[in-house]
């Protein structure tokens, strides 16, 4: 098919009807430009980006609407290799990519903390794993005429088991991953339309249950070709804006390092700032308040308690103002119901006092190596050490987790032949360049922003869009004169790692039509990614478990309408668990990609180079893979270490942080299998020959 005249043909239509889209969007921002400069206010703006931008996916996925199976599943097998490389970019560069990576750059420099790997650790483990993905994965399942992952483990080892085990594993990662992208969207669109963000999330859910409802994989695909488009130029021209603002050239990943060394004496002169160290002193007495509250928290919950309800009784004497007696009566309602509560909650808010009492805030200097000092004290020299250890362990778990996720591994499945599958990676490699090469530069050209015109500022001239964006979550921005100077230092500005590039264009005087295109750039990417990744739970759920485990009889049809069904009942669960506020976009993703590196690589990498690998191995490999990281992540997780009486704090092996515990699943599941294996392929028929997968 692919080297047919109807195929050139094919092709030929798909660029003309890319290229009128390109066109028309550009013309539409110059619209919304001339708009905004004739008067267009801008609660007018952000509501007609988002609702452009969703009846544009709406539309596609209408009319990419199927009930045939092979183009609900896999699209017809007929997207070509750029296409697909850039389907799949958007599929990947989720709200993580586009919104926290470069925050993550900004808060934790290059390397990152003892605690917290740098963003650099992102930008190459995503990277790599690509490389992974093309000589280990995607060619060799794309021979298979698969359409699940899952089905690999069916075909390959045989029985129900191998199956089984996969589709959980599919769900767990990718459910994990999709909340991250349903928060994304939430704050997303709660900025754009200033509606809470509860129903952010649900405006946001529309979008993706048009694109992914209708058409499955089919409208899938060209609606993530269509936000690919958006989101780079949304990246692209915020960065190229600051960086001719600031050097006079808009190449910003050429020119940033300079602005990398003003950075650098920046740091140096806010370190020796006495107001700074002041608000640092603020934070340590803080600290120690906290502190001295641990030593005897019943008792100090129920001096808090009494002095809160004194409080109220004396507002409600004086006939105080009715707002003052709500507050009051609000802040006597959040304080912790026991003493469990209470020390978690005083123990967090300690370490996060004592952090933000080092020097620059806690942030580690932004082209630092690593922490610490391998030739400095013993606790410089752990410091370093345990830097190095989970920059790398992140960095392995996202690049062999890249190489693992079903809903990236999917978007191969759809190329006419095993050719254009290894075509399509190197496409997406080179579309995820055009974004991940500016990223370092878009952190740096921000927090040179931030400290040489927004640090310094009065507080009673501070930029509206600080408040703005703190109604939208009050925990992405918080800035509070701590040492009464009404001047804003560097320490006493907390910004989240999910606002940096959604606040780009506001914090350098952009036009506010750039801050709604960078919006729905991060609508796009989140949507893009939340779309493939409910497809992928809904079909492992009905096609991987329910067709197979429960009614064997169901016809192709008749799965493709449950899995329309399915989709819509976990985007709805995943929402409500979104509107939670879990954590932050980077550490879900980072667990997801811990999750499927561990379920999924050493089994799926041992069946396809090692015909020796055997059921019962495989199903060795994947549970002692995915339990240990489980375990680890849960052993460690606040909420779970709080509910069993485990006491604050965690019990880290070798200092590895949470996020990271594939570092441990991965070689256990590749042992465990091989081992396994080598004891029962002597009973073993032998391998299961790969055959194509049926519908």
């Amino acid at each position: 098919m692919a080297d047919s005249a109807f195929y050139q043909a094919y092709k030929r239509r798909l660029h003309r009807t890319v290229g009128v889209y390109v066109v028309c969007l550009l013309a539409f921002l110059l619209l919304m430009g001339w708009a905004e400069r004739r008067g267009l206010s801008r609660f007018w703006i952000g509501p007609i980006f988002m609702f452009a931008s969703v009846m544009m996916y709406a539309a596609i996925g209408i009319y990419g609407r199927t009930t045939d199976p092979d183009e609900y599943y896999v699209a017809g097998r007929r997207i070509p290799a750029m296409y697909n490389g850039m389907a799949a970019a958007a599929d990947w560069m989720s709200a993580a990519s586009f919104i926290s990576m470069a925050g993550g750059l900004y808060l934790q420099g290059f390397a990152g903390t003892e605690a917290q790997a740098g963003g650099l650790a992102y930008v190459l483990g995503w990277t790599g794993g690509f490389c992974l993905v093309a000589l280990l994965i995607a060619p060799h399942l794309r021979k298979l005429n698969l359409y699940t992952v899952p089905d690999y483990f069916s075909v390959r080892f045989g029985g129900r088991w191998p199956r089984v085990i996969a589709a959980f594993a599919a769900m767990l990662c990718s459910f994990t991953y999709v909340v991250a992208q349903i928060y994304g969207i939430g704050l997303i669109a709660s900025r754009l339309t200033g509606v809470q963000f509860e129903i952010g999330i649900l405006l946001g859910l529309g979008g993706v249950l048009l694109c992914s409802f209708l058409g499955g994989m089919r409208a899938i695909t060209w609606t993530q070709v269509a936000q690919y488009i958006i989101l780079l130029l949304a990246f692209l021209i915020p960065v190229s804006w600051l960086a001719y603002k600031q050097l006079g050239n808009p190449a910003a990943p050429v020119v940033y390092g300079t602005q990398l060394q003003k950075i650098s004496e920046l740091e140096r002169k806010l370190m020796d700032d006495p107001a700074e160290k002041q608000v640092a002193a603020v934070f340590q007495k803080q600290a120690k308040e906290y502190e001295e509250r641990l030593r005897d928290v019943e008792g100090a919950l129920r001096r808090e308690r009494a002095a809160a309800q004194e409080r109220i009784r004396s507002l409600k004497a004086q006939g105080a103002d009715s707002a003052l007696i709500v507050r009051a009566n609000r802040e006597l309602a959040s304080m912790p119901q026991d003493a469990a509560t209470a020390r978690d909650r005083w123990v967090r808010a300690m370490n996060e006092n004592y952090e933000r009492a080092k020097p620059l805030g806690g942030l580690p200097p932004h082209s630092q190596p690593f922490m610490g000092d391998p030739e400095g004290t013993p606790q410089e020299q752990d410091a370093f050490t345990l830097s190095r250890r989970n920059f790398l362990a992140l960095m392995f778990c996202l690049m062999v987790g890249t190489a693992g996720l079903p809903h990236l591994l999917t978007r191969y499945y759809t190329t006419p032949t095993v050719a254009e599958a290894r075509s399509s990676v190197a496409w997406s490699i080179f579309f995820i360049a055009l974004v991940y090469l500016s990223a370092p530069a878009l952190a740096v050209l921000v927090k040179f922003e931030v400290m040489n015109n927004l640090v310094g500022s009065s507080f009673d001239a501070l930029p509206p869009w600080i408040a703005q964006w703190a109604k939208v979550d009050p925990s992405i921005i918080s800035v509070a004169d701590v040492n009464g100077d009404r001047i804003l230092q560097w320490g006493e500005i907390r910004l989240g790692a999910d606002m940096i590039m959604l606040a780009t264009p506001e914090l350098g005087g952009l036009p506010y039509v750039i801050s709604g295109l960078v919006a729905a750039g991060g609508l796009a990417a989140a949507l893009s990614t939340a779309d493939g990744l409910l497809l992928t739970i809904s079909n492992a759920m009905v096609r991987d478990v329910y067709s197979h485990e429960i009614n064997h009889r169901v016809t192709p049809e008749e799965r493709v309408i449950l899995s329309k069904f399915a989709l819509l009942a976990v985007a709805l669960v995943a929402a409500a668990v979104a509107s939670l506020k879990p954590a932050e976009i980077l550490p879900l993703v980072a667990a997801s990609f811990s999750l499927a590196a561990s379920a999924f690589v050493p089994v799926m990498v041992l069946g396809i180079f090692w015909p020796g690998t055997t059921r019962k191995g495989a199903v060795a490999g994947m549970l002692c893979g995915l339990g240990v990281t489980v375990y680890y992540m849960l052993v460690n997780a606040p909420p779970v270490r709080a509910f069993f009486a485990m006491g604050p704090g965690q019990d880290l092996w070798f200092g590895i942080q949470p996020i990271s515990a594939a570092v441990f699943g991965v070689p256990l599941g590749f042992a465990a299998a091989a081992v396994t294996s080598a004891l029962t392929r002597v009973r073993s028929p032998g391998p299961t020959v790969a055959k194509p997968a049926r519908l």
